[in-house]
């Protein structure tokens, strides 16, 4: 009997339903408007629930952020963000005096390990126009050997994320951006070295992959028992093995065969999550990924007495200079820029 290639097809809502070792993965887009002198929108705030916007009120939300939009000082522990920003900046400050500013397709992959505070905001620094924002965030889990890791970030600059870039028998364009895993030749920066994603035998991949009207491609099979899920945000339809999947949907693939994938006429773009399960309990809670409830009462208890080394930042909505280009500031002291 012959394997189906499509385990499964689901509606894409704002948060994407995921497959161990990933625990979720949300789509940030909006329109914000032009930026006042506060770094907020230069528009009103009324009727928006402030501190808890989520509905995309003309386009846009401001999240949990009350002046900037985003997401003010909150803890984790027990898992990792991979953030992907496609489109505008965020401002990341954290609870061990590391900062950072990134954007327009830059990637942070920070490891929460056994717990750090940090503010998340979008500052809309231009007054002059729209400050349009798209990301990806992704929460990759962490085994239980790792999960008290000690906390740490990784910068991905644009330019520094390998592309696979090749053509169908038509002519039509495919490329693929690895931010994890190796498709061919092209390999990924080396993901946090406390990852799961840090061991090549999980198979981790996340991968943007951007299709011309009418390209085809196969993505390669990989072995059985991975996890592989393709989430389709942005196009019209694409077809695998027959079958047509509009766009909004998420796939669920057969890991042990090709993918071919024929696009439709429209430009289409999706992001593939794969990798190996974990396999162990997940108790999560708020902002805590653990493996049991006896853990999440544990790093509670922790945040309440150690708040994970406090906030040095004058505001929870920390913002950095406005004049200040892309840049990251780690524990260490050291300040890295792209290029």
């Amino acid at each position: 009997m012959s394997q189906a290639l499509v385990v499964r097809v689901w509606p894409l809502d704002f948060q994407w339903q995921t497959a161990d070792p990933f625990l979720f993965c949300v789509y940030h887009q909006d329109s914000y408007p032009k930026g006042n002198a506060q770094h907020g929108p230069q528009a009103s705030l009324a009727g928006r629930d402030i501190g808890n916007d989520f509905e995309g009120i003309d386009g846009w939300r401001m999240y949990h952020g009350d002046v900037v939009p985003g997401f003010p000082v909150h803890p984790h522990r027990g898992f990792e963000t991979v953030t992907i920003v496609r489109t505008g900046l965020v401002d990341h400050a954290d609870s061990l005096g590391a900062a950072g500013r990134y954007g327009s397709g830059d990637v942070q992959w920070m490891t929460a390990g056994k717990g750090v505070q940090h503010s998340e905001m979008f500052p809309l620094l231009n007054a002059d126009r729209d400050n349009p924002l798209e990301l990806f965030q992704i929460w990759l889990n962490l085994p239980a050997v790792n999960k008290m890791a000690e906390p740490h970030f990784t910068m991905f600059w644009r330019d520094s994320i390998p592309k696979f870039r090749t053509q169908d028998v038509a002519g039509h364009k495919i490329e693929i951006e690895v931010i994890a895993g190796a498709l061919g030749e092209v390999h990924a920066p080396a993901p946090p070295p406390d990852s799961w994603a840090a061991t090549a035998d999980n198979h981790v991949a996340i991968w943007l992959i951007t299709l011309e009207g009418g390209a085809r491609f196969t993505l390669p099979a990989t072995l059985p028992g991975i996890n592989r899920s393709l989430y389709f945000y942005a196009g019209e339809t694409i077809r695998l093995a027959g079958s047509e999947v509009a766009a909004k949907h998420g796939i669920a693939l057969n890991p042990a065969l090709d993918a071919e994938i024929e696009n439709g006429k429209v430009a289409a773009q999706l992001l593939l999550l794969q990798g190996r399960p974990i396999a162990e309990p997940v108790s999560s809670y708020g902002p805590f990924v653990m493996n049991s409830r006896a853990e999440i009462e544990q790093a509670y208890a922790d945040y309440r007495r150690t708040q994970f080394g406090g906030w040095p930042w004058p505001r929870r909505d920390q913002v950095h200079d406005p004049a200040r280009g892309r840049f990251a500031r780690h524990v260490n002291g050291k300040v890295e820029e792209p290029g």
